[in-house]
């Protein structure tokens, strides 16, 4: 084989032209672009097609074939071990509270459940299952368990509304 067999060439995407390289340094300007290219395509961010592959330059951000793949938002809903639904922003700690101000909050919330319970047990027991994290459907299979009655998903959102509306109100003053 003689020298010329053994060059190769790389792309480069911003004046989109060829640059004979020696395979050396082909393949050191080509090894951590296969190995972003791989960890992309196994996240499902990059879906460039095969033919295409010789384009790729590394630069993700710029390239026409990004995809979102499996990027996480922070109110994302997302489901734990235990099949429970949060999101990442609720295990954040907020940097402006103050443990007096989460004792404050605790405080008025139990004030306004008490308040609740002696004029509407239902909407207290609502109040206590959304402090749990349970689903509109968990909510209304757990109403019906206990209070009877024909409970379903819409009528348990409906309900809920019309709690947290009451809640706010007392909040505010409004009477």
């Amino acid at each position: 084989m003689t020298n010329q067999d053994k060059q190769r060439k790389i792309y480069i995407r911003n004046t989109k032209q060829w640059v004979p390289v020696t395979e050396e340094v082909y393949r050191e300007y080509y090894r951590p672009i296969w190995r972003l290219q791989k960890e992309a395509q196994k996240n499902g961010q990059c879906v460039c097609p095969k033919s295409k592959l010789w384009v790729c330059d590394g630069d993700c951000d710029t390239c026409e074939y990004r995809a979102a793949g499996n990027t996480i938002s922070l109110d994302a809903p997302m489901e734990n071990a235990a099949g429970e639904e949060f999101c990442l922003l609720d295990t954040l700690e907020d940097p402006d509270s103050s443990f007096a101000d989460v004792l404050v909050d605790r405080l008025l919330l139990e004030q306004l459940l008490d308040e609740l319970a002696e004029c509407d047990t239902e909407g207290k027991r609502i109040c206590e299952l959304i402090m749990e994290g349970s689903s509109k459907t968990e909510i209304a299979d757990t109403l019906q368990r206990e209070f009877g009655g024909n409970w379903y998903k819409s009528k348990a959102v409906y309900r809920e509304k019309q709690v947290l509306d009451q809640l706010r109100k007392r909040i505010l003053g409004i009477k």
